[in-house]
């Protein structure tokens, strides 16, 4: 019996952690199912104006969703924000105000080349430049190390995907023209060339967030040390950045209201709808992030190596089986599809070796 207790007492500690890696795994999926539709609802937001749809996003994304969580999961962290480095937190207010303009851009580009296209293009960059900016701004030796070369060569196997996937969406236009099969959609079509910048510049600037999450640690270094979870504390982080991105957000969206005098179309007859559908874009897009944040702590050391590929690989799909599934691709050639399927292919399976070079 003294040699069954403690093999008894390792099984079930083995049990116990396969169980919480196996929760942190369905989660990481449900985040990438909530990132690859959470654009969805735009499709039958035409009778609004972008910056109508956008604001009620943002407001439900990165001021109630936010500011929610904390209070019912964690209201104790709020002293721990409150006395966290000053530093910290200047740092996450400036990155998560210049991703502001970021997510202004991912928001256009949505309108400009359909569901599909915008959030593969989007996925793929920010993750590109997500895993490669991180090392060549804050430890760029680590370039010259054999994770720095994974890492270099996942990113040149990203931009391959990247470009086919580009291709693809150029021969679609070329094939169906700029409009294609928008069906409802809010907000204006624009060629492919002026889509890819709005797209490089959100991608950009979702790297920008990245560091910046990165080097505002200490405030959940502090928070932990207060007695919060790594859930609890991480969204402290996530709240500052996250409220400051609005910012400049609804700063672009106000100035549109201005030019184009569409405030007033928020009092539209039976605009319910609209109201709730434009929060649901904030909402699922919130929980892509929220959710994964509560998957993360369940994977330990397998968040980048599994989780983080497996969410962006469900995302790539489901974005894409959404697109398809709505008519984006009806009036494309053949041969534009199967360009789009091998980017597609081609990105998880950077997705993938990026995870393994993280590992």
């Amino acid at each position: 019996m003294s040699r069954t207790r403690p093999h008894g007492l390792a099984n079930g500690k083995v049990r116990a952690l396969n169980t919480t890696a196996l929760a942190g795994a369905l989660l990481a999926v449900l985040s990438g199912v909530l990132n690859g539709v959470f654009t969805l609802p735009m499709r039958f937001l035409g009778r609004w104006k972008w910056e109508n749809v956008w604001s009620v996003c943002i407001v439900a994304s990165c001021v109630i969703m936010p500011a929610g969580i904390i209070s019912l999961t964690a209201p104790g962290s709020w002293s721990a924000l409150i006395r966290a480095p000053a530093a910290a937190i200047s740092i996450a207010l400036a990155t998560g105000f210049a991703w502001g303009f970021g997510s202004v851009l991912f928001g256009q580009s949505v309108s400009a080349i359909g569901i599909s296209l915008a959030n593969t293009l989007v996925l793929a960059i920010s993750s590109a430049l997500g895993s490669l900016l991180p090392i060549l701004l804050l430890s760029p030796d680590d370039l010259f190390r054999p994770s720095g070369g994974r890492i270099l060569g996942a990113v040149a196997v990203e931009l391959l995907g990247i470009a086919l996937c580009g291709y693809a969406g150029r021969e679609r236009e070329r094939f169906a023209g700029v409009e294609s099969e928008r069906g409802a959609m809010v907000g204006h079509a624009r060629p492919i060339g002026v889509a890819m910048w709005m797209i490089a510049g959100a991608g950009v600037l979702s790297a920008v967030q990245n560091i910046g999450f990165t080097l505002a640690q200490p405030i959940s270094d502090y928070a932990r040390a207060a007695g919060q979870n790594e859930f609890a504390s991480k969204n402290l982080i996530w709240f500052l950045m996250l409220g400051a991105g609005s910012i400049s957000n609804l700063g672009f969206c106000f100035f549109l209201m201005l030019k184009n005098d569409s405030a007033k179309e928020f009092k539209q007859p039976d605009a319910g709808p609209l109201w709730a559908l434009s929060a649901l874009v904030g909402l699922l897009w919130g929980g892509s992030v929220f959710v994964y944040g509560a998957a993360a702590p369940r994977l330990g050391s397998l968040g980048t190596s599994i989780g983080w590929p497996l969410s962006l690989t469900v995302g790539l799909v489901v974005a894409n089986s959404v697109g398809v599934g709505l008519g984006e691709w009806r009036r494309a050639p053949k041969q534009a599809l199967r360009w789009m399927y091998s980017g597609i292919a081609t990105l998880i399976v950077a997705a993938v070796l990026l995870g393994m070079a993280d590992r």
